[in-house]
């Protein structure tokens, strides 16, 4: 029975891990969230980790708002970046596999051809990528070629609990009958569910150590994303109120942290995420919005 421990198990990712991985019998699963261990006090890390010896680290902590993070830097970098050293040294003491979760953020969105797994940023556009792009250079330095670890860069992620943009398109427009959307960022979306799935089918194939990723496809706009969560919407429910959706530029919705606008992430190395409709059918048939 292999031990696994989920950090962050109660976020968006946490909480899809952790049903994927309850279910099975082959493992012997530890989720833990905050209040079980401060992954900024690199003490508690060592000693919790060492005491407990798993065979297998998932980090899904991490911190996630991005506006936010342009007025929080201090615990942003705690948590997104000098965290991440922390548990890459634990999980080399303890010779465990390390399973940390990136970002498309960390592109500056200038690469029109879209990022592979072998690309790296010097420089992101906004705080939070930064700091991701940070906890990236903290994982890989503190690795060597001394650990195995998968760093798996995803975008757009949406699943069950926290705020999500599915969840917040699907609230509004039974606020408001016309919603304008940003138009001129790329990315592609991400179900929490189907990368669980896809974390777990990477430990069960022992694929090779690396940089991996994994998103649902095709890629979309934001505005091209809402049109198609509210059609899938009205397909699931008749009586949904299908707003009317205005295409804007993000110059029109100004917002504290600027946001690339191509960060498509190319998945060279995986078996690809299924397509974005099938995922929200499978999401909004199995949550309240």
């Amino acid at each position: 029975m292999q031990k696994i421990l989920i950090l962050g198990a109660k976020g968006m990712l946490g909480q899809a891990l952790v049903i994927e991985f309850s279910d099975n019998k082959n493992y012997n699963l530890i989720a833990w969230d905050r209040e079980n261990l401060d992954i900024t006090d690199s003490e508690k890390v060592i000693k919790s980790i060492t005491d407990i010896k798993p065979e297998v680290i998932i980090n899904a902590a991490a911190y996630t708002d991005v506006d936010g993070a342009e007025t929080n830097k201090e615990l942003l970098l705690k948590v997104n970046t000098q965290a991440v050293g922390y548990l890459t040294k634990a999980s080399r003491i303890v010779n465990a596999l390390f399973i940390h979760i990136s970002t498309d953020y960390i592109f500056d969105g200038k690469n029109k051809k879209g990022y592979k797994e072998t690309d790296f940023s010097k420089k992101s556009l906004n705080t939070y990528g930064e700091s991701k792009r940070l906890g990236e250079e903290a994982l890989i330095r503190e690795a060597g070629d001394k650990l195995k670890y998968y760093l798996i860069r995803t975008s757009w992620l949406f699943g069950l609990g926290g705020k999500n943009f599915v969840k917040t398109m699907i609230n509004t427009a039974y606020q408001r009958k016309d919603l304008s959307i940003v138009d001129d960022q790329q990315g592609k979306p991400t179900y929490a569910k189907d990368l669980a799935n896809t974390i777990k089918y990477m430990i069960e194939s022992d694929i090779e150590s690396g940089i991996y990723h994994f998103t649902n496809e095709p890629k979309l706009t934001w505005y091209k994303f809402a049109k198609i969560i509210f059609d899938t919407k009205k397909e699931i429910d008749s009586s949904f109120p299908v707003p009317k959706v205005f295409p804007i530029s993000s110059e029109e919705f100004s917002r504290p942290a600027k946001r690339p606008k191509y960060s498509v992430l190319l998945n060279k190395k995986l078996p690809k995420g299924r397509n974005i409709k099938m995922a929200l059918k499978d999401y909004l048939r199995n949550t309240d919005c």
